[in-house]
């Protein structure tokens, strides 16, 4: 991960963009470069990942236009190759330093062309604007807002922008923001008119292909990888493809509560299977509630989902930062939007079971993704997403919604029926039920966390406390407590949060009153 900021404003103060873009170092820590132009600021803190020399530093510069890029442009080599067949000199590796080259030569096109994952800005000298872009999912985060002038300002992270913008906005996936507007380039969650046709096994031998494409394009990297391994489907079927690719022992992680871990026993039996050098991290009670705080705050979210999810992921990321020269992760998200989460059981129909996907692949960029890469980014490590490789991801929402719904007695169906053949992971993995993630590090952290704030409120001051919140008013006392250790750091940004992540009230079934999977009738067996 790195951090990017840029100041839209000829008369931007060069102090004060210092102080901003030092509020995310840890994303960028080993160098920082600010460049000024006649029309504003560019800055930039480098995690080096591709191309670890010097020349590898951005702001990269190109016949006087400048660009910054916190990103992954995968496959870049051969492009690189036809870029210099046509002229272009690079002085180093990285694969961040082809976007002046593309610009130049493709203008705002090539952001459709991208098989990447980036959040980036770019100034041309010779219209003397400024351009910025994010990845079609939003894995890479970019945020804006204006100053008291009315000058944008883009952010890696809405901390940078706190203080100096009335009201920071997420920077909508798969746009750039040109002349002043915002135009889509590519929408992952497009209504589909046309459903890819075949039979099962037709369609799954493209996702078997599809995915281990995007987990072998993420293997490419000048710095050490680790990966997370819970134990469930998705994060198994990502180190069992990657510990068949590299010719070495993959470095896998999990963490689990020091009493009641659901997943640590089933990330050792994938990890013995793959034969993965293997580190168990535990918590305590006491490790989970004096990290509510940083996670809050690192995070910039108020939302129970995604917050109770995260104290494991940074803690074990902060084991990883602090015992290991790791610096690239490769994790499992983004595969429950697409092939169904245990709500989604309850589809009534797949016209319903689409617009539901559709719906989480266009907000992703706010939950598990902002989860992903702020846990991961806040120890000084860079996030990898296979499942959200956008061919992957465009072949999986052109699947009839039929086909994906639960009608074969467990979920994620053809995701498993795609790997029945590889051996890749033990099959008592390929076939088991998932457990929210929240509740496969252990249950007791639901539960310290919900006991917890319960001993903070009385039943009086949660419900005077809770209505001076009009967007995402706290309906329980844990989402209390979370919001107000929100406005703590981000005070009156709640809207970079569209609503609390929950299964869909409208579905019979889902009606409920909590987040996590435990509380719906179909959970099972999911949570042993």
């Amino acid at each position: 991960m790195c951090s990017i900021l840029t100041y839209l404003s000829p008369s931007a103060d060069m102090s004060l963009f210092e102080e901003m873009l030092k509020k995310t170092a840890s994303r960028g820590p080993d160098q920082t470069r600010i460049i000024k132009t006649d029309e504003g600021i560019l800055g930039f803190n480098r995690l080096s990942i591709m191309g670890l020399s010097p020349e590898g530093m951005q702001p990269f510069e190109l016949n006087g236009s400048f660009s910054v890029c916190n990103g992954e442009l995968y496959g870049f080599r051969p492009l690189k190759a036809y870029l210099e067949d046509l002229g272009y000199a690079f002085a180093g590796e990285s694969d961040c330093e082809l976007i002046l080259p593309l610009y130049e030569r493709l203008g705002v096109s090539m952001f459709s062309f991208l098989d990447a994952e980036f959040a980036m800005v770019i100034y041309d000298a010779r219209s003397h604007e400024f351009i910025a872009a994010r990845d079609p999912i939003g894995i890479r985060p970019l945020y804006y807002g204006y100053d008291s002038k009315g000058s944008v300002i883009f952010a890696s992270e809405p901390k940078n922008l706190v203080g100096v913008c009335t009201r920071i906005m997420p920077f909508p996936p798969g746009h750039y923001y040109k002349d002043g507007k915002f135009v889509c380039f590519k929408d992952c969650a497009e209504d589909i008119h046309s459903y890819h046709s075949g039979d099962v096994d037709v369609i799954c031998s493209h996702i078997h292909d599809l995915l281990i494409g995007g987990v072998r394009t993420r293997l490419d990297s000048d710095a050490p990888l680790g990966f997370l391994l819970s134990g469930g489907l998705d994060s198994s079927l990502v180190c069992g493809i990657a510990a068949k690719s590299l010719d070495r022992p993959l470095e896998t992680f999990s963490i689990g509560m020091d009493i009641d871990a659901i997943d640590l026993k089933y990330a050792r039996e994938v990890a013995d299977y793959i034969h993965s050098n293997h580190h168990e991290v535990i918590m305590t009670k006491k490790d989970v509630l004096d990290a509510l705080e940083p996670v809050i705050a690192a995070l910039g979210t108020w939302d129970i989902t995604t917050v109770r999810a995260s104290i494991g992921m940074y803690l074990v990321c902060k084991w990883i930062h602090e015992h290991t020269d790791i610096k690239v992760i490769l994790t499992g998200e983004i595969s429950d939007e697409l092939f169904g989460y245990k709500y989604t059981d309850f589809a009534p129909d797949a016209e319903s079971f689409q617009r539901e996907a559709q719906k989480r692949i266009r907000e992703l960029h706010m939950y598990d993704v902002l989860r992903a890469d702020r846990c991961i980014s806040v120890h000084s490590l860079e996030a990898r997403v296979p499942f959200g490789d956008l061919a992957f991801v465009d072949y999986v929402m052109r699947i009839d919604p039929e086909m994906k719904m639960n009608r074969y007695g467990i979920g994620k169906y053809l995701l498993r029926h795609a790997f029945r053949n590889d051996a890749l992971i033990p099959e008592s993995i390929r076939l088991r039920e998932k457990a929210a993630f929240s509740d496969a590090v252990g249950h007791s952290m639901r539960d310290d966390l919900m006991e917890y704030a319960e001993s903070i409120y009385s039943d009086s001051e949660f419900e005077e406390k809770r209505q001076k919140y009009a967007h995402g008013m706290p309906f329980t006392k844990e989402s209390l407590l979370y919001r107000e250790i929100f406005e703590k750091y981000y005070p009156g940004q709640a809207e970079m949060i569209v609503d609390f992540w929950m299964p869909n009230r409208e579905w019979e079934g889902c009606n409920v009153n909590d987040p996590s999977a435990r509380v719906l009738s179909n959970y099972g067996a999911s949570g042993s």
